[in-house]
């Protein structure tokens, strides 16, 4: 018989979801931070360069272009590295509880 996981290393322990969750806040935040960046950069671009933002480009002014364009293809760039990364996060925790010797019953 095998001796039971330390507490710490148990897939199903406070101190496992606390890490995960750690990482994932880290994740959060800087995902949160990127899309904060974007919103508030375009009206300070169109604020402190307002004659490069009018510029005509593809017969829209550069502001509405990426506004109406390329706004929303850079917010599910965010989504889509949020989700991928808190993927690779919650695997990486638990082939770290795994390696261990803390296997998790299989289903």
């Amino acid at each position: 018989m095998s001796d039971p996981a330390p507490p710490d290393r148990d897939i199903h322990s406070e101190a496992f979801l606390h890490r995960l969750m750690r990482r994932q806040l880290t994740l959060s935040i800087l995902c949160a931070s990127a899309f904060l960046l974007a919103l508030v950069g375009l009206p300070l671009l169109n604020y402190l360069a307002p004659d490069q933002m009018a510029r005509r480009v593809g017969g829209f002014t550069l502001s509405w272009l990426v506004l109406g364009v390329l706004f929303f293809p850079f917010v599910w760039a965010i989504a889509w590295v949020f989700i991928r990364r808190s993927i690779r996060l919650e695997t990486q925790e638990v082939d770290e509880v795994r390696g261990a010797g803390g296997a998790a019953p299989s289903r």
